[in-house]
């Protein structure tokens, strides 16, 4: 039945326009067990109906309205009276949509070790999970780092934190070959910035200024 705003005296009211009209109205009961009731109760609600239990002591009082299957209390019977954010989240409050974040500065500093868990989200169905910090690292997918004998790089490991660094002694001493200034490379620490470059030698013996570690002759 459409929505009619004003009746006017002889106005035909229908059973079915009366039966809308019941189902609209909010009907008080004392408790559940009386809106339930065979005789006197709502025996046979509509999706949509409201209803007003007085008995708000059991918890099950308020006002609710029934979703097709149940009857439902609505926000207006929520016993929550505050949010309030606590260590590791922002946000909260006592009335309204109430949003909390996480903060991690809110959190305090810990020492971490292999059996500590962290906190993940599963890519896989999207499901926030905790993980313990060695199953972390286990996934990694370099297993092991060498250097070879004539690679020019000292260092290497299997596990942990790999350190290299550079070890020209491995290189071989190019004696015997034959220079080209224009082409060949040189690697060089500039003593200004102490950033790694590469120059030609050509340029190696024009500007020595620059320079202020010569690692390696290509």
């Amino acid at each position: 039945m459409a929505y009619k705003p004003n009746y006017a005296t002889g106005d035909l009211v229908t059973t079915a326009i009366w039966q809308e009209l019941v189902n609209r109205a909010i009907y008080i009961f004392a408790d559940a067990s009386a809106r339930d009731n065979a005789s006197t109760g709502i025996t046979s609600p509509t999706e949509g109906q409201f209803c007003y239990l007085l008995d708000t002591g059991s918890g099950s009082g308020g006002l609710q309205y029934y979703n097709g299957s149940a009857w439902t209390n609505t926000s207006l019977t929520a016993d929550i009276t505050g949010v309030t954010a606590g260590n590791g989240l922002s946000g909260g409050g006592t009335s309204g949509d109430v949003t909390l974040a996480l903060d991690a500065n809110e959190l305090s500093s810990v020492t971490a070790v292999s059996t500590d868990f962290v906190v993940i989200e599963d890519v896989t169905d999207n499901t926030t999970k905790k993980a313990l910090i060695s199953d972390i690292v286990s996934q990694g997918d370099i297993t092991e780092v060498n250097t070879s004998s004539t690679s020019g790089l000292a260092g290497g490991a299997t596990s942990g934190a790999v350190n290299l660094s550079i070890d020209p002694s491995q290189l071989s001493s190019g004696s015997g070959i034959t220079v080209d200034s224009a082409n060949d490379l040189m690697i060089l620490e500039d003593a200004t910035d102490g950033t790694v470059y590469k120059v030609t030698p050509s340029q190696f013996a024009s500007s020595e200024t620059d320079i202020g570690l010569i690692l390696a002759l290509g």
